[in-house]
């Protein structure tokens, strides 16, 4: 038997802005389907658009997937870079009669379109320059490279998402591979990096599908294998409509600012248009060992942001909290410039048990955590301020002295005095719980006030009641 190709998948952005979360989701496929069967994942900077290209866009394509998790296993390729083995390409294209030097003018171009229009059909170039010899170029006109389309028949594009998908060859026009400046265009340049770079797998964007009948035909004249192909369908907003900047964050590393989690970003975006049975939480691990192009589905599929937040809170809840404490101070230092020494370190990664129950986000455990970073006298929000009236920081007064008599500071014995307090002043627990809250955290919104107490400490935790209590 043959020995079994290795499969080799790649990523291809272009480093034009950010890394968009449509291309961190085919970012995690082509991944995910090089992982599933032992294969190569590799990554490639189309950088050829040298005026939008940017050094800060490249930093954040890789920055965005390094914190997707999503490592790649050679050293990036630079599509610009290989300019010359492209034009090499194009002229043995020209010398097989697979393509030809067209000199219409920009005139003639701007004739054939206003033809089409008139007669209310598509706009293609007309194939006038197919068969005449170069002889008769007009002077001054810098010519085009063209591939030479077959004008029968029709090819075909065996999509492992989309089936079978015919192109009639009188449909596809004679595409230009080699522009008037020298420069190859994306179509042929695709073709040759991937030929180049053995890619068995070609997984993007449905907006390429016709670009996958046009590169094939490439492929096919110069006599190389076509790769599978599989056009996954975009994303789009929660109305329908294309993704977009209305609808929220568009950026991966608007996501990570946002305080999301890389492992539930993954899990999330796998599940954008893929599926396995009925599973919508399920591990990087398992992700690798399910996916398969078979279960990629052909409609477009829609972000729930609200989904993706409790997804995020279930990830929250089942990291490890001096995991979680270090991501936490890491965004808020980065967003913030939060100082960060070693006792709030401890402090931090104390509360985290009880504040990641609540929590969805990463910023929403920094906002638990904030009570840490205060300082004394507390400035109090409005909530916190209307509810210390005469009679709260009377009450505070008393359970100053009651709290001050607990040797042991750990949250079951404050927890017991404090309930042993409202029962000895006839109080409902919350009667004295929120007052408390207000006092030690200045705001009304908190991680449980016992485990608030226990992680301030008694010197810490008693000063700020002594600050309210009348």
């Amino acid at each position: 038997m043959p020995e079994e190709k290795k499969i080799i998948t790649r990523f291809a952005p272009s480093p034009t802005g950010f890394l968009h979360i449509g291309g961190g989701r085919t970012a995690l496929f082509n991944w995910l389907f090089a992982r599933h069967h032992g294969g190569t994942f590799l990554l490639r900077i189309e950088d050829t658009d040298r005026e939008r290209s940017t050094d800060e866009a490249i930093a954040a394509i890789f920055e965005g997937m390094r914190w997707l998790g999503l490592d790649w296993d050679e050293e990036p390729v630079f599509q610009f870079s290989r300019q010359q083995r492209h034009i090499e390409v194009v002229q043995q294209l020209l010398a097989q009669g697979h393509a030809y030097y067209c000199y219409a003018s920009k005139e003639e171009l701007d004739e054939m379109r206003e033809k089409a229009k008139a007669e209310g059909r598509p706009w293609r170039y007309d194939g006038r320059w197919r068969d005449r010899d170069p002889s008769e170029a007009p002077d001054g006109v810098k010519p085009v490279v063209r591939f030479r389309s077959p004008d029968e028949g029709e090819t075909l594009v065996r999509d492992h998402v989309m089936g079978e998908v015919r192109f009639p060859n009188d449909q596809l026009d004679d595409l230009i591979i080699l522009r008037s400046d020298g420069s190859p265009t994306y179509n042929l340049s695709v073709v040759v990096d991937d030929h180049d770079m053995g890619i068995t797998h070609v997984i993007r964007g449905d907006d390429h599908l016709t670009n996958a009948g046009r590169q094939s035909q490439i492929y096919q004249a110069m006599g190389w294998d076509v790769p599978e192909f599989a056009h996954v369908p975009m994303i789009l907003g929660p109305d329908g409509a294309k993704l977009s900047k209305r609808h929220g964050a568009l950026g991966v590393d608007a996501y990570r600012d946002m305080g999301y989690l890389p492992e539930a970003m993954r899990n999330y975006l796998a599940r954008l248009g893929w599926s396995h049975g009925d599973d919508e939480i399920f591990s990087t691990e398992q992700a690798i060992e399910w996916f398969g192009l078979d279960t990629v589905g052909r409609s477009p599929a829609r972000f729930d942001f609200a989904k993706l937040e409790s997804l995020n809170g279930h990830y929250i809840r089942q990291a490890d909290d001096a995991r979680l404490a270090e991501d936490m101070l890491a965004l808020m230092h980065r967003l913030e410039g939060w100082e960060i020494d070693e006792t709030f370190r401890e402090k931090v990664a104390q509360v985290m048990p009880a504040a990641k129950e609540r929590a969805k986000t990463l910023l929403e455990l920094a906002d638990a955590a904030s009570f840490l970073r205060v300082k004394r006298p507390l400035s109090l929000d409005e909530k916190a301020s209307k509810l210390l009236d005469d009679g709260a920081r009377s009450l505070l007064g008393k359970l100053h002295g009651r709290l001050s008599d607990n040797d042991v500071w750990e949250t079951a014995s404050v927890e017991a005095t404090v309930r042993s307090f409202a029962e000895e002043e006839d109080l409902k627990l919350g009667k004295v719980a929120q007052p408390l809250r207000a006092a030690v955290t200045g705001t009304t919104v908190s991680p449980p006030i016992f485990d608030v107490l226990a992680t301030l400490g008694r010197e810490e935790a008693l000063g700020r009641i002594k600050d309210q209590a009348a």
